[in-house]
């Protein structure tokens, strides 16, 4: 029996049914994400635009550049700085204690217990800011706070005589950190899972130590992954609002603040010149998250 090689190659062709059941496959996959496109649009393109057009308009709607050029008003360029440096050191500060957690936990054979709950811990604490995280933080550091009272009770330590103040830079930075730290170790777990055991083998059967198979093999490997994190606890902490407005209101002078101040305050109300200024801020934690995608990107391809 002979079997031609047209029979071979030959495939059915689809039937009506199997075209509208993939049709209907596929418009319900699309009404699955369409929840995500709705929020989306709702809550992130809609608002940004709307925005970016009220920076470029008066009070009456008309096109100007005023905005813009106010940002680089002393004032606001100094708010900047002051919400660049609080960023920057909690983000630091976060970066270095949410990496050291992450290798402990991973890496530092303790009991098996310690991961699962460390990770349980970041995913909640990662998510608490605001009004509960600044009471907290009034609580526990504040004058009245129960580790200031015990610290003056039992220890004989005035920490508020030292010159510190929770409503200062110091102190909004320590709250940050408490949101800061879990995210880090969220965020860097991967890359320290992604670190293979024969690359440590590989490096002791060459005769290196284990601040050699970190210095050479580790550290670089896991180099794109930390400065993205980094990068991505800035924009965090950047456009952080609830918590600074919370904890210091118009104590500090950073950006959110002054950005809630101009579009819902009573006395320096000028909503063009708040889009400006969140325009500013999209721009800046914008950078940061472009800067992170593509350390992400490089350290995926490092370790392929």
């Amino acid at each position: 029996m002979s079997t031609s090689p047209d029979s071979l190659t030959h495939r059915p062709e689809p039937g009506a049914g199997q075209i509208r059941k993939g049709l209907t496959l596929s418009a319900l996959n699309w009404l699955g994400v369409a929840p995500f496109f709705l929020f989306a649009l709702l809550f992130l393109i809609l608002p940004t635009a709307t925005l970016m057009i009220g920076a470029f308009q008066d009070a009456d709607g008309h096109f100007t550049l005023g905005n813009i050029a106010k940002l680089f008003d002393d004032s606001i360029l100094s708010a900047y700085w002051i919400s660049f440096e609080v960023s920057a050191a909690s983000a630091l500060g976060g970066t270095v204690i949410g990496l050291a957690l992450a290798l402990a936990a991973i890496q530092g054979g303790l009991p098996q217990w310690i991961r699962p709950t460390l990770m349980t811990f970041s995913g909640v604490a990662s998510n608490f800011a605001g009004i509960p995280l600044s009471f907290a933080f009034l609580s526990t550091l504040g004058r009245m706070g129960l580790v200031t009272v015990l610290l003056r009770n039992y220890a004989d330590f005035d920490l508020y005589g030292t010159g510190f103040s929770i409503l200062s830079f110091l102190g909004l930075t320590l709250t940050y950190l408490y949101f800061q730290i879990p995210l880090m170790v969220l965020i860097v777990t991967p890359a320290i899972d992604g670190l293979r055991a024969e690359w440590r083998e590989a490096c002791e059967s060459l005769g290196g130590n284990s601040v050699a198979y970190w210095w050479h093999i580790a550290l670089p490997i896991l180099w794109p992954s930390i400065m993205g994190s980094a990068l991505l606890l800035f924009a965090n902490a950047f456009g952080a609002v609830a918590t600074a407005y919370a904890l210091t209101g118009s104590s500090l002078n950073i950006v959110p603040i002054l950005l809630y101040a101009q579009i819902r305050g009573d006395v320096l109300h000028d909503q063009n010149l708040g889009y400006a200024l969140a325009l500013g801020m999209i721009v800046v934690t914008g950078l940061s998250n472009a800067g992170y995608i593509w350390l992400r990107s490089r350290a995926e391809r490092g370790r392929e």
